[in-house]
Order: structure tokens, then sequence, then C-alpha cells
């Protein structure tokens, strides 16, 4: 008895049919969109990423029908716009919620609870990586570093920052969001959905009152070496090691206690920090210099 390859599931390669066209009305609106961005760039084909942006507002991922209006404004094959869209993370190949919800698992934040809050947010929300709520609010997904390592843990949702998270803060951020509240990032306006936010990374100004206004920059711990290089605050104290510093004169332990020992105060030319203090090992010991260094299995 022989079945067909229908029965077995097997596809026969038979070519997807050409992409629905957008309504005339969405058509005519999006093209007077691209015309002002494509305007912004002497090479019409460098207004790919914006417009994706654009198409992606529309409907809150890039869909077939999104690609060949990019194709069709730039006079691209849609080939070409589907190596981009599917390039970059940014861009959403299928629906998605309101709110992107993303944790990073990246070294520093996963080690510093972001694994937790990761999976604690899925058996929270009952979804999986990449996956949205039944309500149609959240798409949570764990990403690659956030450039924000000194406030690990750190999530993001619609691309703005949430620093410093545990895993109680994780589950009331995702109650205010599909609760309806108004949230704010830890830098920046209160948040907009991912739809909002696409069209502004298209390039279109954000027309919320005083959201241009609350925009925020780099947080306190990123500017501290800034801040140092310029004079405007003062070097941070040493922390030395419990033996007094590498400078201190050896003293009997036995007879003296550790609060009679004299504060070592660093010089201009000494280390900020202890830990950078030079070692004694044989790169630095004259009599016994290091060796070229040798290849792995030698």
């Amino acid at each position: 008895m022989t079945t067909s390859s229908s029965e077995r599931g097997v596809s026969l390669g038979m070519p997807e049919l050409p992409a629905p066209a957008y309504p005339d009305d969405v058509r005519a609106r999006l093209e007077a969109d691209a015309r002002e961005i494509v305007a912004r760039y002497p090479d019409s084909r460098s207004a790919l990423l914006p417009l994706l942006h654009l198409v992606q507002s529309e409907e809150g991922h890039v869909t077939r029908t999104g690609m060949q209006f990019c194709a069709d404004v730039l006079g691209l094959t849609t080939a070409e716009v589907t190596a981009v869209a599917t390039f970059y993370t940014m861009y959403r190949r299928r629906e998605s919620g309101d709110y992107q919800v993303g944790v990073c698992t990246n070294t520093l934040c996963a080690v510093m609870g972001g694994d937790a809050i990761f999976e604690a947010l899925q058996e929270y929300l009952g979804v999986g990586n990449g996956e949205t709520t039944g309500d149609g609010k959240i798409t949570l997904e764990h990403i690659e570093c956030n450039a924000a390592c000194d406030f690990a843990p750190v999530v993001m949702v619609n691309w703005e920052f949430f620093d410093n998270q545990t895993v109680q803060s994780a589950k009331r951020l995702v109650d205010d969001l599909r609760g309806g509240s108004t949230v704010s990032p830890t830098r920046g306006a209160p948040l907009c959905t991912f739809k909002d936010t696409a069209r502004i990374l298209a390039g279109f100004p954000d027309e919320r009152p005083g959201a241009v206004e609350a925009s925020g920059s780099a947080g306190p711990a990123s500017l501290v070496g800034l801040r140092l290089a310029r004079g405007e605050a003062a070097p941070a104290r040493v922390v030395h090691p419990r033996d007094g510093g590498p400078h201190d004169e050896p003293q009997d332990r036995a007879v003296q206690e550790p609060q009679d020992r004299a504060v070592h105060e660093p010089s201009p030319t000494e280390h900020l920090s202890s830990h950078d203090a030079p070692q004694e090992t044989s790169a630095s010991d004259p009599a016994h210099p290091a060796g070229p260094a040798a290849e792995e299995g030698e």
C-alpha cells in the first residue's frame, strides 16, 4: 500500500504565492512616509533599514507584504530585502506583543540574576522564549548584551532600559504592562507600544507631550570615568589588601594588632586600585625572567 506525499507530510516545494498588497489607503499613506524617509539619503537603498521599521510599525512585525513594499519603493529584489530583514533581530518575522520584554542573559547579567529573572518570567507568564502572552500584550525573549553592564541585571522593554532588576521587580513590571499602567524606564520617556516605537525608529518624531524632554542619557554609573577624566569628581579611595598595602614595612603580626598599623596613603604614581598593584611574578623579577609564551600543547 502506498501513501501520497500529502499524507506523508512531504512538501512538493511548490512556489509561494506573491505577497498580498496593502489596501490602497494604507499603501498611499506608507508611500508618503517612505518618500520622506528616502529623501534623507543620497543613495535610496540606504533607506532600507528605516523603511523596514516603517512597515513594522504598520503590522507589528515585518510581513512579506512589507518586504515587497520596501523592494518596490527602493527598486530592490525581495531577496535583497529579505536578507536584511532576517539578519537583524530588531525586525520581527511573526506577530508579537505590544511590549517586547527582553531579559539580558549574557555573562554579567546572567550571573547577577538575569538567568533567574528569565526563568521566573517564563513560568509567571506561561510562555517560552520568543512567545507572546494570550492577551497579546507581552512577547518575552532572552537577548544578548544591552551595553548596560554597570546596571546588571538589565531588562529592556521596547528597547528602553530597566536597570538593576530582580525577579520581583520584573514581575511587577510585566503586571503593570498587562494592566495598562503608565510605565517609565530607568532612563527615558514613558513606554509606548512596539508599533509606536518602530515608527520612531523609522525616523519620525515622538509627538507625545513631554516625551522628548523626558528622554534620558547614560546613567550615573556609566559616567563616573568621564567625570573623573574631567576632574569633576574626587578619585575613589584605595581599598588596600589586608596586610596594609604592598609598600608597608614588614611587621610582627603576633605583637602588633591590626588596628595599630599605619595607614598607607598612596602616592600619585601608585595604582588607584590595590588589585592593579604590581605582583611578584617571573615577568617582573629580573632574576627570573619570563621566557617566550609557549603555544598551547607544547
